[in-house]
């Protein structure tokens, strides 16, 4: 995994950098690689607290769909790539025809494109902007990806998707701050984080999370600044929502 530090950095930095723009970052993958990325593009709304449309991911089956180049085109053309989107190809051969397929449309369309493949030298690694390569190495069960192939790909989605919208805000000092309360587990984990990091009190912690309309990047700001919720909303959507800039010359 450490030699592909590089270029999962690079991609990070190119997908972000997409994301910032407008743009959506895709996933492309069949079978298991395809059930990964689709897994990943699941948790992130939850995890970052960003639209559920942002990552969309587009997936088919084993058997003959994996083959199908036609497939792999028109579920490509029906994403309306833009020039401004991120695509990530998910594929452990680096030969999934459905996979090629979409990726060359998204090249045709100018868009930023990674390919995330467990075969050193492959086809699909070789037709992208940026290409992660990890060499699993044959499978314990011999064919089945699910395992060292699948859980090497787990592991590069998890990097990719948590540096991307560490990158663009959606993190500060390793807390999901953009997480929405919607359960009592989750209100409890925005009470707590809003205490880490600001040291506040649970009555003042109260006090800013109903201010701010449960929003815990906002009541952080309030309270590490002093700010009235009005001003520290404005001050964040002036920052791009982004708290460590925003609270930059703020912290009392």
């Amino acid at each position: 995994m450490g030699q592909a530090l590089d270029p999962i950095t690079t991609a990070v930095d190119g997908i972000a950098g997409r994301l910032r723009a407008g743009g959506r970052l895709h996933y492309f993958g069949a079978g298991t690689s395809g059930r990964l990325a689709a897994l990943d593009a699941l948790e992130c709304p939850a995890t970052f607290g960003v639209a559920d449309d942002l990552i969309v991911a587009h997936m088919t089956d084993e058997g003959p769909a994996e083959d199908d180049t036609a497939l792999g085109r028109a579920d490509a053309e029906r994403a309306h790539l833009r020039s401004v989107d991120a695509i990530v190809g998910v594929s452990a051969s680096g030969q999934t025809a459905y996979v090629l397929a979409a990726l060359e449309v998204a090249r045709q369309q100018g868009a930023y494109t990674v390919a995330l493949v467990c075969v050193p030298g492959a086809e699909l690694a070789r037709a992208v902007d940026v290409a992660i390569e990890i060499d699993t190495g044959a499978e314990v069960v011999a064919g089945s990806t699910r395992l060292k192939a699948g859980t090497a790909q787990k592991l590069v989605l998890n990097m990719l998707s948590t540096g991307v919208f560490s990158a663009l805000g959606h993190v500060y000092r390793g807390r999901m701050v953009d997480v929405s309360p919607q359960n009592e587990k989750l209100r409890r984990r925005a009470r707590q984080t809003i205490a880490d990091l600001t040291g506040a009190g649970a009555p003042d912690i109260e006090r800013a999370l109903e201010e701010a309309g449960g929003s815990v990047k906002l009541a952080i700001l309030m309270l590490q600044a002093g700010l009235s919720a009005e001003a520290a909303r404005i001050r964040l959507t002036t920052v791009g929502g982004d708290l460590a800039l925003a609270l930059e010359g703020l912290e009392r």
